[in-house]
């Protein structure tokens, strides 16, 4: 992964914008995450006022951390890693700066419509049809970037990194097309064009599947990158790479219907569902052990670095989540999950421990280099957060 040309020769201003918008919304989609929380333990903080009610703020926040701190944390590092293992700078700046401009005004835009109550109903998918419209565009634009400063590389091989952030690409893209088909009625307001039990399977083959997608293939291209790097060691295995990689992308796409188990959903949609997320504890585990098995001959340095130790947590909470999801959507088990706030938990053992902490490990490691540093300005501070991080996880799961 060694550099063949000068680093001032590739597009880091891009880099450093969603970088630093990366924080800045993690920041408010977490915040807003502990005061929806604490509406539940204090009722008055509703304000008797609909846009600052629960039903309101909880989709803002459930946006703010996927879409806005998730999506800007994936597009940051996917620019930054497919330029550096490509060694070659994005095809085109311009193009680029409308990638963050565009998804910026699709963030701010589901800050303004979400409270006033605007919503297409669908889980994930809230955003009305001109904002997915939007949305659709920039994430044409960002595929035509990534792919194309893929096609013009100056090396020969693609770097496994690559093939987990385009299928994460790929795929989101055609979830959005398909799940926010609908007929406008006006300006605010459309419906789905499906219905009734088809409407909900298709419903959670996105819902599941940007948790997939978005929430565990594109942070597996990050995984594979800067694990690598941070701990100064090859991938262990880089065949184990390719395996996880065609298991996944082959397996996650069948398992959203056990979000459905006990509905009106046919029964053999939702024992395939079952069976398909049973199967995806072997790809994923064979991922996590991969990133695991990488810091062989560097464990040592788990002592001194907690960059490094960011994103070895970060693992670990993948494999925990990844037993935790096929074990829930077994019938039996789901029969006693669900409702219950063990699925709270185990969506957040996901989104804290492995998206948040392998997104923190990665800017961390990337952060000096696009401004030109040796390192980050307070080691201390670094060790502070991810003590932080990881006993406040730990504690909320």
């Amino acid at each position: 992964m060694s550099t063949a040309i000068s680093q001032t020769a590739y597009n880091y201003k891009v880099v450093r914008q969603f970088a630093v918008m990366t924080v800045i919304w993690g920041v408010i989609g977490m915040g807003l995450g502990v005061f929806i929380a604490s509406q539940l333990v204090w009722p008055e903080l509703n304000f008797g006022l609909e846009w600052t009610s629960f039903g309101r703020l909880r989709p803002l926040h459930t946006n703010a951390v996927i879409f806005a701190f998730g999506g800007c944390a994936l597009m940051a590092t996917s620019f930054y890693v497919v330029q550096r293992t490509s060694q070659v700078r994005l095809i085109s700046d311009s193009l680029a700066a409308f990638v963050f401009w565009g998804w910026q005004a699709v963030i701010v835009l589901a800050v303004i419509t979400l409270p006033l109550g605007y919503t297409s109903t669908k889980e994930y998918a809230e955003l009305e049809w001109p904002i997915d419209i939007l949305l659709g565009i920039v994430w044409v634009a960002y595929a035509v970037v990534f792919f194309g400063t893929i096609v013009k590389r100056k090396t020969k091989h693609i770097y496994v990194g690559n093939w987990f952030f385009g299928a994460f690409i790929l795929v989101t893209a055609l979830l959005h097309i398909v799940n926010s088909a609908a007929v406008p009625v006006s300006l605010f307001k459309s419906y789905s064009a499906y219905s009734g039990a088809t409407d909900a399977m298709i419903q959670w083959w996105y819902g599941h599947n940007a948790v997939g997608f978005f929430l565990t293939t594109g942070f597996l291209g990050m995984m594979y990158y800067f694990v690598p790097k941070q701990a100064e060691r090859p991938i262990y295995s880089y065949r184990l790479s390719i395996v996880h990689f065609w298991a996944l992308i082959t397996l996650y796409i069948w398992a959203g219907p056990h979000h459905l188990h006990y509905t009106a959903l046919p029964d053999w949609a939702q024992s395939l569902g079952m069976a398909m997320s049973i199967i995806l504890l072997a790809p994923s585990w064979g991922g996590m052990i991969n990133g695991m098995m990488s810091l062989s001959g560097a464990w040592h340095k788990l002592r001194t670095d907690p960059i490094l130790r960011f994103l070895v947590v970060s693992l670990a909470f993948y494999g925990m989540s990844t037993f935790e999801g096929p074990m829930m959507a077994i019938k039996t088990v789901n029969a006693l999950s669900h409702y219950t706030d063990w699925t709270i938990g185990h969506v957040h053992a996901g989104a804290l421990g492995w998206v948040a902490m392998v997104s923190i490990g990665s800017l961390y490691h990337m952060i000096p280099k696009l401004y030109g540093r040796a390192q980050m300005h307070s080691i201390a501070l670094i060790n502070l957060h991810f003590w932080l991080a990881t006993i406040g996880t730990v504690l909320y799961i």
